[in-house]
Parts: C-alpha cells; structure tokens; sequence
C-alpha cells in the first residue's frame, strides 16, 4: 500500500495535475481571502470555508480522481497492476490516501493566509478548524465515490463529468428535503445530504454523527471499488 500511495503522489506532482488542483484551490482561496482584507473583519474567514469549498471542490475533486484507474485502463497498465502480489484493497486504498494527501496539503496551504491574519486580528479559530475538519471528512467521501467511478470507465472525461453530476446531485438533495411535503422522504433526504452534515462543522460543532457518516460513505465507495478490481482480477 506504502508504495501504491508514494507512486500516485509522485505521478500527481511529475504531471500537472497535483500543480493545477492546488493552484486553482488556492487561487479561489486567494480572492476570497482579500474581500476579506477589504472588509477589515476576520469574521468572514470560516464563511470562505463554508461557502467556496462545496462549489471548489464539486469541481476540483472530480478531475484530483478521474485518473486514478481511467488512465490505467487506457494506457492497459492495469493488468500490471491486478497481477502485483498485493491485494485490490491495498491498491484502492493507496491510491484513495494520495489523492486525499494532494487535496490535505492543498487546503492546509489555505490556512496560511488565515494564519498571518491572527497576528493582527482574532479570527473564530474553533468555527475555521471545524470547517476545515468537515472539509477534510467531505472531500475524503467525495475522493472514494469519484475513484469509484474511475473504476468504471476508461475514459478520464466521463469518469470527472459523472462525479461532477454525483457531486451536484448530493449538493441539491438537501435543498430537496425542504420542498418536499412527505415527512419521511424529507427526513431521508437531510439524511443523506452531505451538505447538511458539512454545515454543522461550519459552526465551529464536531459532530461525530457527520464524522461516521462521511468516513461510512468512504468506506463502502473503497469498498465497491476493491470488488471491482477483484472481479477484474479473476476474469
């Protein structure tokens, strides 16, 4: 697994993806972080979190995964890969956790700003932590479901537009919750909307039930993944 994950790491920083993602994220970041320079009021820094990471990484995320296996089984380097003496859930998970590290050194490197600002002002430090862990548990259950995906198509563009519509679907069920007039389908919906758990992180809250909701979901996208391979692997 150790050598699964340094080997993605490596293939993110020697190509220009790990360099655009984090770019791109910080480039946001940067803009958002100067309205609130020009607002003269820290408060505004867990809002940044709240509000440009569910829209950043809808869009980011999908193209930090869609290589993860569409491009093995493009360049038919998988088969090199099912034949290695490690098992598929070694395999997914490296390539789960670098993907996951390009993404935590990207949003760590967003603190930074934040930081500098602490030494001038008092930013809400407990609500920004709390965004920031709630964006790490998003971002991991969003890495497994678009691996997931990459596991299923060949081809990289199909594997970022589908999470992409995945990404969206989960942004709008929890807006879903509020139109509808059947309680039980509204409770359902709050229920599987990520949105709504990532929220209560935004106020500065750990929630252990939001904690094992999306460390749940990544484990069963991981999960569904390594039966994939495995089924490859035999046939």
């Amino acid at each position: 697994m150790k050598a699964i994950c340094v080997k993605e790491l490596k293939s993110y920083y020697l190509s220009p993806i790990g360099y655009v993602f984090t770019g791109v994220l910080l480039f946001f970041f940067g803009i958002s972080y100067m309205q609130v320079l020009m607002t003269l009021s820290s408060s505004f820094i867990p809002t940044i979190y709240s509000s440009l990471f569910t829209w950043c990484m809808m869009i980011l995320l999908p193209i930090l995964t869609m290589r993860s296996f569409s491009e093995e089984m493009r360049n038919k380097t998988d088969q090199g890969l099912l034949t290695a003496p490690v098992g598929v859930g070694a395999i997914v998970f490296g390539k789960f956790l670098a993907a996951f590290l390009v993404f935590a050194i990207a949003l760590g490197a967003s603190l930074i700003p934040a930081v500098v600002i602490s030494f001038f002002s008092s930013p809400d430090w407990p609500r920004i932590f709390g965004t920031v862990v709630g964006s790490l548990l998003y971002g991991a259950a969003m890495i497994a479901v678009g691996i997931f995906i990459s596991s299923l198509t060949q081809s990289q563009m199909v594997a970022a537009i589908s999470t992409f519509g995945v990404s969206l679907l989960l942004l709008l069920v929890g807006n879903l919750a509020g139109s509808v007039n059947n309680d039980f389908l509204s409770k359902l919906l709050t229920w599987i909307s990520f949105d709504s758990r990532y929220q209560t992180f935004t106020k500065g809250v750990f929630s252990v039930s939001g904690t094992v909701f999306f460390l749940s979901v990544a484990a069963v996208f991981l999960f569904l993944t390594a039966r994939k391979l495995e089924s490859k692997r035999w046939s």
